[in-house]
């Protein structure tokens, strides 16, 4: 129970965040992803995995991988005073909602053939896909990327 209120506060966060609008900074594109998909992965390595089960995972990870890209591609970019802002759209909102609802359907096929479904490892792996769209943009428009303070 712990784990599912600590995502949601954690998601709810950034997209608290993203909605009003914050400096793009590469470390907080990438590091929280990466973060996730380590504990998943951790969480993977105490479970015997068969080949349906990396199967399962595969077809998840591609699925979260593409929403993410997706989600990414919405974002809008501004420069202000040279440091590139990222703010989510009503579109951006939008995909959140259908890639919620096709990582639950994925979920709900996945759960008929194996219990290796980490959420950890599913948030990370869309949160990176959605970096990715965002860093390549930001980091195109050739404005230096924010530094935490």
């Amino acid at each position: 129970m712990t784990t599912w209120v600590l995502i949601v506060v954690g998601v709810v966060a950034v997209i608290v965040k993203r909605a009003v609008g914050e400096p793009v900074d590469l470390r907080d594109l990438v590091v929280p992803p990466l973060v996730l998909l380590g504990v998943g992965v951790h969480g993977l390595l105490e479970v015997d995995l068969g080949a349906v089960d990396v199967l399962w995972l595969v077809v998840g990870s591609l699925v979260g991988l593409a929403m993410g890209v997706l989600r990414g591609s919405s974002v809008r970019l501004a420069t202000r005073d040279g440091v590139p802002w990222q703010r989510c759209t009503a579109r951006t909102f939008a995909y959140w909602g259908l890639s919620a609802a096709v990582n639950l359907a994925v979920g709900f096929a996945a759960s008929h053939y194996t219990d290796a479904r980490p959420i950890t490892l599913s948030i990370g792996v869309g949160l990176l896909g959605e970096a990715v769209p965002v860093g390549l943009r930001a980091l195109r428009a050739g404005a230096p990327t924010a530094t935490p303070g």
